[in-house]
């Protein structure tokens, strides 16, 4: 087990990094008492008993009454999904209590950090209504993949820009040259995320619905499909 990246998971469901730690200590070893732990782990009692207080509360452990109280970890599947079906419920009552809605304005906005261009591009793409374009290297497709394939499913047009062969059903490709770490979408001719991506690089994007840079993205883009079908000798669309 990836001991780091599991507790690093688990600070996603509302554990801090000590409560993470002791809860993988418990889904490893099984029932416990907090003097136990504190001797497996260097922790110090207090700060143990302190943790276990905290994990019971927050649905990731039970307390048994014996001799002495010990603590069994709540499993992760059941732990994780109490958290989320929380956080969905929470979402939903929010949606329906938002006081009001305003309209989005157009304009552009910078979205930095590769994680966070990573989620606006899967939320774009999942939200097509009839097409996406992507335009980016091969080696960035995989983190892509599964929400292109949901779309595919749906029946909408997926065509893809890039630098290498790369296989996805019913997907429409067109080879490129290189593209590093630029990255282009655009969905149902509304909306463009375009800039850098992937490791080292700067990962910053900008997301616009803005009608003009939406029409100017979109022309480029047409128009190097143009070029490539006019390099293989092919008939322009």
């Amino acid at each position: 087990m990836e001991q780091n990246q599991y507790v690093e998971y688990l600070l996603h469901f509302g554990l801090t990094r000590q409560e993470a730690l002791i809860y993988v200590e418990l889904l490893v070893k099984g029932k416990q008492t907090g003097y136990e732990i504190a001797k497996e782990t260097g922790i110090s009692r207090s700060n143990v008993y302190s943790v276990l207080a905290a994990l019971a509360e927050k649905g990731a452990a039970y307390v048994i009454e014996e001799s002495a109280k010990r603590y069994i970890p709540v499993k992760v599947e059941e732990f994780c999904g109490n958290c989320i079906r929380r956080m969905q419920e929470e979402q939903e009552w929010m949606e329906r209590n938002l006081p009001q809605k305003k309209a989005e304005t157009e304009g552009y906005i910078t979205i930095e950090g590769e994680q966070n261009i990573l989620d606006k591009a899967k939320n774009l793409i999942a939200q097509a209504g009839e097409r996406v374009y992507l335009s980016c290297t091969a080696g960035y497709l995989d983190a892509f993949r599964q929400a292109l394939e949901e779309l595919v499913k749906k029946k909408r047009k997926v065509v893809i820009l890039t630098d290498a062969p790369y296989e996805l059903k019913d997907a429409i490709f067109y080879q490129t040259e290189e593209k590093g770490q630029q990255i282009g979408l655009i969905v149902d001719s509304k909306s463009v995320l375009s800039g850098e991506y992937g490791k080292g690089s700067l990962n910053t994007c900008l997301y616009s619905g803005q009608k003009n840079f939406v029409t100017v993205f979109k022309n480029a883009m047409a128009n190097e499909i143009k070029l490539i079908q006019l390099q293989k000798g092919g008939t322009v669309l």
